[in-house]
């Protein structure tokens, strides 16, 4: 009598062993899953330890900036390693202010090691229009304002020409970033290094120098 046959004879035989290689079946599919499950779990998080985070690459990166929608008197703000760094284009008044405010600041000439070389001028910057300054007041961190020329605030005291005023400690900075005299703010905005790819585009973070 054939296998087949014999199994004929018994069915409750038949149907045991039927149940048992589908039971055999699904065990080995459920296996495989979970193994390939288990495999996945692994592989994201080891391979996620190679991709820098969105902070990680932002934290030293160079920032390009278009300038062109800078209008006269304008003020942008773009960040830079985690700092706000503001953009602004001076008019021609706002630069002629500069030299008459030498006597009310501490460090008028900028001889302090906060701004690269070529920004070591009355105006701070390497073109005479266009001031970059990391707005973060040297006191305490504070984040300060622009407050325009003619202001009423009593913070900034009277014939105020026009700057930034820190909102916790006080602190005043002209348009070129530099600290009035007797304030909390023992220095001048940090200047950070930048040049010029094009007349309207330019690069925060790196410089001909070599500075970064």
């Amino acid at each position: 009598m054939t296998p087949t046959a014999a199994l004929s004879a018994f069915p409750a035989i038949a149907g045991a062993a039927h149940e048992h290689d589908a039971e055999r079946r699904r065990m080995i599919v459920l296996t495989a899953a979970t193994a390939s499950a288990g495999l996945a779990a692994v592989a994201v998080p080891f391979v996620s330890s190679f991709a820098p985070s969105e902070r990680a690459r932002a934290s030293g990166a160079s920032v390009e900036v278009d300038i062109s929608d800078l209008a006269p008197g304008g003020i942008k703000t773009v960040e830079w390693r985690g700092k706000p760094v503001w953009i602004m284009r001076r008019t021609p008044e706002m630069l002629a202010l500069l030299p008459t405010l030498d006597a009310r600041l501490a460090d008028p000439a900028s001889l302090r090691d906060q701004q690269p070389g070529y920004a070591r001028n009355a105006q701070r910057s390497i073109r005479l229009d266009v001031f970059f300054g990391v707005g973060i007041c040297t006191h305490l961190g504070c984040t300060p304002s622009q407050v325009p020329a003619g202001s009423a605030n009593p913070s900034v005291g009277e014939d105020w020409k026009g700057g930034f005023l820190c909102p916790c400690h006080g602190s005043t900075f002209d348009l070129a970033g530099r600290v009035f005299l007797n304030k909390p703010a023992p220095t001048n905005l940090e200047v950070p290094p930048h040049k010029y790819l094009a007349e309207s585009r330019l690069l925060i973070g790196e410089d001909d120098l070599g500075a970064a």
